[in-house]
């Protein structure tokens, strides 16, 4: 199934049914009272948080979703049966905005359930008409309408390490090496058009799409990238040893962390110098050097070489397992 990680859906709750006219018609019953009954409520329409990321795919072809409609009363007095409610599966992560109204529902964790629209209330019969002065009661009144809506939903991924970078920093063959998850590779910018995910020893980790110059403004994968990093608690930030200056490497991405805002820069941050395997120890030492003034942790590996990468692997454990609340000066 296709990854999608927002969409527009058009939703409508049910229509209340309709209260009916209707008479008693019993034997023996010399003149017939009222005994319609009411129609019944229309169900409401939920979204509920589920683990599978790629379940907004579904939705491509059907965006339209309407819940069940409440059934017309009866005689006898019988109210008519409720609509079922329409419950809808959303990512964990979700954030959804009701186009109209403007509100937002934020689904954080796996089961939590949200009700976006109120099925319309069932209509009175005339048997609820009656009363002393009004024994036979002629009217009735019709169910009401549903709420309805366009809702935009986007998937803001909640993970514990998210790999970022510049493309080509080697961040999709590091999860595959870390988590055993099959990342799409290549040689050349974008290869990651959306983000992969990987488990590590628990710990949600995911291979977010590179940046280039003004994504914050919307350049390339643009703010696309930067949205699914919000709920990132620790960013490691993949610089490739094949660049030539290293700490204009690193400010490129802090520099649109900074423009898009909402708290990016705050995040626990280290940084992993990638494709040790293409150089000696001496450009090895002298990139430390380089990116000593970002006073973060700086960490090395090659994704042939598995001694690095286990030595990695015990690292981002530790400090992925502690980070939760913590900034990238705090350690």
């Amino acid at each position: 199934m296709a990854f999608v990680d927002e969409i527009s859906l058009e939703l409508q709750a049910g229509n209340g049914g309709d209260g009916v006219v209707r008479w008693r018609r019993e034997k023996f019953v010399p003149k017939g009272g009222p005994a319609g009954g009411n129609g019944g409520q229309g169900g409401d329409v939920y979204l509920e948080a589920v683990s599978d990321l790629t379940v907004l795919g579904r939705y491509k072809g059907k965006k339209r979703f309407v819940a069940e409609h409440g059934e017309p009363g009866g005689a006898g007095r019988r109210h008519g049966k409720s609509g079922r409610d329409l419950i809808l599966n959303v990512p964990v992560g979700s954030f959804i905005t009701h186009r109209d109204s403007g509100k937002t529902y934020d689904l954080t964790t796996k089961g939590g359930r949200v009700r976006v629209l109120t099925g319309g209330r069932g209509g009175r019969g005339n048997a609820g008409f009656a009363s002393s002065r009004n024994r036979s009661p002629r009217q009735s009144t019709p169910g009401e309408l549903g709420e309805r809506g366009v809702f935009f939903i986007e998937l803001r991924l909640v993970v514990e390490i998210g790999l970022i970078g510049l493309p080509n920093a080697g961040k999709s063959s590091l999860l595959n090496a870390l988590t055993k998850a099959q990342a799409r590779v290549g040689a050349y910018p974008f290869t990651t058009l959306e983000p992969n995910l990987g488990m590590l020893d628990g710990l949600v980790v995911a291979d977010i799409p590179g940046l280039i110059e003004g994504a914050s403004a919307g350049k390339g994968l643009g703010t696309k990238f930067l949205r699914h990093i919000q709920r990132t608690r620790v960013l490691c930030h993949c610089l490739s040893l094949e660049h030539v200056n290293m700490a204009a490497a690193y400010r490129a991405v802090r520099l649109e962390l900074e423009d898009f805002g909402r708290g990016l820069t705050l995040k626990r941050e280290v940084i992993v110098l990638t494709k040790t395997d293409l150089v000696d120890q001496e450009k090895i030492r002298q990139a430390k050097a380089k990116l000593q003034f970002t006073q973060t942790e700086i960490l090395t590996c090659s994704v042939y070489d598995l001694e690095s990468i286990e030595t990695l692997k015990k690292r981002l454990l530790e400090i992925g397992v502690r980070s939760e609340g913590v900034s990238r000066r705090d350690s």
